[in-house]
């Protein structure tokens, strides 16, 4: 599985070189054969005697952080959509994006995104799953700003990272609580210990960490606003990210953490309400855009909190309703972006209110949205698949048991949002290809798209009849399964179109069709409603009063502590190290002073350090740059002095050298620097260096002493003495420790050494062509 995980992400590689061929052949045809691969090796794992695969690959053991991945139905549902849905968005990419656009870019973000959401559905270790969370944050903001020359481009793609990337780091509190708390960081391990999980005192800290991450991704309410924005991104992006994959990370991490969580009354209360209120609001909006990408953002939004109220609902329908409408949104919506972005393409726009009659001119396309619409809006038709999951889901909200409020309301609140659902659809059909037409309005003469465009879209549509007609042809062999990976008590139904008149959800269903159709008949009449909700009520003018906020606040800060002068910036390091460090170890009680084990000091050795003290206090003083120098050298000395009373020859000699080369190299600097002026200060300024130095020297003194006066763990000083021969093949420790047993350390600071180098160099080649000019 890790080949499958990582061939995206190592094909990147190779795209940069590739699209330089891009003129002679499309760069999205290398890309299409790692999507459809990686789908053709998982449909292997579709059958009634599936069962759970794990693989692990250790990364950092000591940690208990490996590359496990787990396989069992709901991840292979979600692969088959990643990768399926993938191989459609490069083929249709291949014709939307012309060879001009930078095609090495574009695709080198798509295959980045692609290993982060095959790693997130795959992993079970949560902090693996939190890297591939935040990979696909990122590449989908690479993705968003592609265009990176439209304003709109950039704002949707740094807000949607904003708002994904707080829920991610949230998420990542509760998956620390949860290790912390279990002791494992695999999510199987945490299913076997609910009990301990549900007793903890951190549960309801925990569940809202995760609950953030999940809403954010999934554009739930209020958290929704940075959905419509990113469909500035090209339809490519949006058919794939917005409709099948991204948005429905956090979906996935609902249903995976279901197991845990779905006993607890909170869970249940704050998914379920979040997700029929997103339902409810994100449908009533959609009916208010003009834009078709913008309309189908509010109804992705919609049918998201549709699907996250069934998984918070948890009964055995409710799981298996929210698992096959999964499915179904993928294969409806997926092909509505599409048909979105070859309006687009053909026509010049998206805005609904220039479209109208294109159904002469685009009558594939046309036919494609028909069954797509109608599917999004579950109208009771047998070839339909959105049908059965909406049923389903009527069927699910009337399953509540409880004698309550929140359980009564469900029925009512799935009925209101599904009557918008079915308005904003037959907005969009309507609205675009029947009507009078525009054809002055438009900037391009419409036309069917070309066969290769319309490939991806009519496949998707196939897919939404032939599981229309036969929804148990992927009931036994793949969604099950999926759904008792959430509920290990649901068991096989038989999805049916015909139930009977007397049938409540098919009532539910007819009631939706009749008072939608009114709705949709009248809606010019009755859209005055959107001036008084939302109104001005915007969460998006929060999301932009916050971020206009934050900036001069944030630059004046900023401002206070980046002045430009050395002695602040010390200040402040030296000054928050003695806070947080003498603050944690009081607390601790980490300062420990025994000085049983302590050698005699000799009386030479009290002399050397007594002209260190001397000398260090006289560089205080002295007003003379070599003189300063100089007496800072005595301290030098005298540490290598030390040395060679402590019988370290080696260290000695190398304390020598260095300091003799430092202070050369110091005379050499100093000689053409100003004399030392001394600077008028504050007594309120003094106080604080005398302050910052006294405490910073007496904090190192007393961590010194409590490191060697404790014995917490063994010294690893006999570790050394013993291998460094065996292992080293050396007899001087010192040596062997450097070289072998440190061996990276010591490189990567001779690789500093050498970036410092070239940075000087660099400084003076600068100095020097800018004298010549």
């Amino acid at each position: 599985m890790i080949v499958a995980v990582l061939a995206p992400l190592l094909i990147a590689c190779f795209i940069p070189f590739l699209s330089k061929m891009k003129q002679r052949i499309h760069t999205g045809y290398f890309v299409f054969f790692v999507p459809f691969i990686i789908f053709l090796y998982f449909i292997q794992f579709i059958g009634s005697d599936f069962s759970p695969l794990r693989q692990t690959y250790n990364w950092i053991p000591s940690l208990g952080i490996d590359f496990d991945f787990y396989l069992d139905g709901l991840s292979l549902l979600f692969v088959l959509l990643i990768s399926g849905i993938g191989a459609l968005v490069v083929l249709y990419s291949i014709f939307y994006l012309d060879k001009a656009e930078k095609l090495g870019s574009f695709y080198v973000y798509l295959l980045m995104f692609m290993t982060a959401m095959l790693g997130v559905v795959l992993s079970d270790n949560v902090f693996v799953l939190y890297t591939f969370w935040e990979l696909t944050s990122i590449s989908s903001f690479l993705l968003i700003g592609y265009w990176h020359f439209k304003e709109r481009s950039r704002y949707g793609a740094l807000k949607s990272m904003l708002i994904t990337i707080f829920g991610g780091l949230s998420m990542l509190g509760g998956f620390t609580l949860l290790y912390v708390i279990t002791e494992t960081a695999s999510i199987q391990g945490m299913i076997e210990q609910v009990d301990v999980i549900m007793s903890s005192k951190y549960l309801p800290l925990i569940l809202i960490f995760i609950l953030l991450g999940a809403f954010t991704k999934s554009a739930q309410f209020p958290f929704h606003i940075w959905l419509p924005d990113a469909m500035e991104a090209p339809t490519p992006v949006s058919a794939y990210l917005h409709s099948a994959t991204m948005v429905k990370a956090g979906i996935y991490l609902v249903a995976r953490f279901s197991p845990i969580f779905s006993t607890y009354e909170w869970f249940v209360i704050i998914v379920s309400l979040v997700g029929i209120l997103t339902l409810c609001w994100a449908s009533y909006m959609a009916v208010r855009q003009t834009d078709l990408k913008a309309i189908l953002a509010y109804s992705t939004i919609s049918q998201l909190g549709m699907i996250m109220a069934m998984f918070g609902f948890g009964t055995q329908a409710a799981v298996f309703a929210a698992v096959f409408h999964i499915l179904n949104h993928a294969t409806f919506k997926g092909s509505l972006f599409m048909v979105a972005g070859i309006i687009d393409h053909e026509t010049g726009t998206r805005d609904i209110r220039k479209l109208g009659g294109l159904v002469t001119f685009m009558p594939i396309a046309a036919t494609l949205t028909l069954f797509a619409t109608f599917s999004m809006a579950g109208v009771p038709l047998p070839f339909l698949n959105g049908f059965y999951s909406k049923e389903l889901f009527f069927d699910a909200t009337l399953g509540l048991t409880e004698a309550n409020l929140f359980s009564q309301a469900m029925p009512y609140l799935a009925v209101l949002g599904s009557i918008f659902t079915f308005v904003y659809s037959m907005y969009f059909f309507f609205g675009t290809f029947t009507g009078p037409k525009q054809l002055d309005q438009l900037p391009k003469k419409p036309h069917e798209a070309p066969i290769g465009m319309l490939i991806p879209p009519i496949i998707l549509v196939l897919g939404v009849i032939l599981i229309g007609l036969f929804p148990n042809m992927v009931n036994a062999p793949f969604l099950q399964h999926a759904a008792s990976a959430v509920n290990s008590a649901v068991e096989f139904q038989e999805v049916s179109f015909w139930h009977g008149f007397a049938y409540p959800p098919l009532l539910m269903s007819l009631a939706v069709v009749g008072v939608g159709i009114l709705l949709f008949g009248t809606r010019k009449k009755w859209s005055s409603v959107y001036r008084v909700l939302p109104g001005k009520m915007s969460f998006n003018r929060v999301y932009d009063a916050i971020i206009q906020k934050i900036e001069p606040y944030t630059a004046k800060i900023t401002n206070v502590y980046m002045n430009g002068s050395l002695k602040t910036y010390m200040s402040l390091i030296l000054g928050a190290t003695l806070i947080i460090t003498f603050g944690f170890m009081f607390a601790t009680e980490g300062f420990t002073i025994n000085v049983d084990n302590a050698a005699d000091v000799s009386l030479i050795e009290l002399s050397i350090i007594l002209v260190m003290v001397i000398a260090a206090l006289a560089t205080i003083f002295t007003k003379n740059n070599i003189a300063a120098i100089l007496v800072l050298g005595v301290v030098g000395y005298g540490i290598a002095m030390l040395f060679v009373i402590y019988r370290a020859p080696d260290i000695a000699l190398t304390q020598f050298v260095v300091e003799t080369v430092t202070v050369a190299l110091f005379l050499l600097c100093f000689y053409h620097l100003p004399k030392l002026k001394k600077r008028k200060e504050s007594a309120r300024s003094k106080i604080t260096n005398a302050t910052i130095s006294i405490g910073f020297g007496t904090l190192m003194a007393l961590i010194g002493i409590s490191a060697h006066s404790t014995d917490w763990f063994d010294s690893i000083s006999e570790y050394y003495l013993e291998t460094s021969y065996t292992l080293g093949g050396g007899d001087n420790v010192v040596n062997v420790i450097l070289v072998d047993m440190r061996g990276l350390d010591t490189l990567f600071e001779i690789t500093v050494l050498g970036i410092a180098a070239l940075a000087i160099y660099s400084l003076i080649k600068l100095k020097k062509n800018k004298g010549a000019k």
